[in-house]
């Protein structure tokens, strides 16, 4: 069993959306578990869950993405202003889809107390940055370093420096990074698309929609290529579009016999 001690008072208002009885009630179980969340609304499909998003302050969004009349994907689409959403699925295959839209996370289910815990602490980390985003009126772009072995990100009231060395990857946050270096991890209100164009493309590579890593901190990849494992333990997927370039890069390296 897990006990979870309470760590903030604030609690966050969500809503899950599947037109599976016995997930939407797996669901339920464990999302009351969470402290930090509050249930508004449990919908049997997307036009029911659109409705209530309409009416209610919904903070995040468990959804199902195969839902009849209205799908998940399609659900997210419609929303000119739409709350955080977590795509739970069976087919890891909509994952691609899922991420061009901004979600935050996906779970595949079955759905298991941890992940869906994994997935909430993200959720509600990335609604504190937007928050945190909207009433700093501050430049976020990244200062101009002078040597090619580090760069400066914007953080809180200053600026930071990040030592290409110690970071090992970079994680999306929908609009915003989670730089996860050797000694901490930090929050940069910059997207990884624009992470991306200013790093350096011969150290640091996208391998998934969420992920970019440092080269110099590959640990190995499994046999079939779908995930990396990084010098600190921490397994990172391998996106389908992205497996072909690393493997190239990779294979670039290895020594000839």
């Amino acid at each position: 069993m897990f006990n979870f001690v309470r760590t903030m008072q604030k609690t966050y208002k969500c809503l899950i959306a599947d037109d599976s009885l016995i997930d939407r009630d797996v669901m339920e179980m464990y999302v009351g578990k969470i402290d930090s969340l509050q249930i508004e609304a449990v919908c049997v499909n997307g036009l029911e869950a659109a409705e209530v998003i309409k009416q209610k302050k919904i903070d995040i969004v468990f959804s199902d993405i195969d839902m009849p009349d209205l799908s998940g994907l399609e659900l997210k689409q419609s929303l000119q202003q739409a709350p955080v959403f977590i795509f739970i699925s069976s087919f890891a295959e909509y994952a691609v889809d899922s991420y061009r839209l901004d979600v935050i996370d996906f779970i595949v289910k079955p759905v298991t107390l941890a992940r869906l815990l994994k997935a909430t602490n993200k959720a509600i980390e990335y609604i504190e940055l937007k928050k945190k985003a909207t009433s700093n009126t501050e430049t976020t772009e990244t200062l101009p370093a002078n040597t090619t072995n580090h760069f400066f990100i914007k953080e809180d009231n200053g600026y930071t420096r990040i030592d290409n060395a110690s970071l090992l990857y970079i994680e999306s946050m929908g609009n915003f990074s989670k730089l996860h270096t050797q000694q901490k991890n930090h929050i940069t209100l910059l997207s990884l698309k624009n992470m991306e164009e200013q790093l350096s493309v011969s150290q640091f590579k996208r391998v998934h929609k969420q992920f970019i890593i440092n080269l110099q901190h590959i640990q190995s990849i499994n046999g079939v290529g779908n995930e990396v494992i990084l010098t600190n333990n921490q397994i990172l997927p391998i996106g389908a579009s992205y497996k072909a370039a690393l493997l190239e890069t990779i294979n670039a390296s290895i020594l000839l016999r």
